[in-house]
């Protein structure tokens, strides 16, 4: 799918304010004690955010683990994004399926609660990404 730039500026909006909903669900979540949605959430915001990145920057891709391998390619191996964010990003989307697929398996606040301020500068570092890159596109 070939989008124009308004099309293209459409989605990575809707993207980020996906993320930013999906975040204020992470803190509504958090304080019900639900840990393993806590995670499930945390990994949807990136992911969002993420896929806002790639479409910004023309990538296209069609399945989580694409995002994971293009943030990887485009973004990581160059230095754009600290490799920190990689390890998160696997780290969460490992935390998702785990909690979403595993028998007898919950998250609890500890492997969970200090992710959420990381997740938040990982989504401001791709914001900032996409501002920058906006007179590019």
């Amino acid at each position: 799918m070939t989008l124009n730039p308004e099309n293209r500026n459409d989605i990575v909006s809707y993207r980020l304010e996906k993320a930013n909903d999906t975040m204020q669900q992470v803190h509504a979540i958090s304080r019900l004690g639900y840990w393993t949605l806590v995670a499930n959430r945390l990994y949807y915001a990136v992911y969002y955010a993420c896929s806002a990145l790639l479409i910004a920057n023309g990538i296209e891709v069609s399945t989580h683990k694409g995002v994971i391998k293009q943030i990887g390619q485009s973004f990581i191996l160059p230095g754009t994004l600290p490799v920190t964010d990689a390890k998160l990003l696997n780290k969460l989307f490992s935390m998702r399926q785990s909690g979403d697929y595993e028998d007898l398996f919950d998250w609890d606040e500890a492997d969970v609660a200090p992710l959420i301020s990381q997740v938040e500068d990982f989504i401001m570092r791709i914001i900032d990404l996409i501002e920058s890159s906006k007179g590019r596109l």
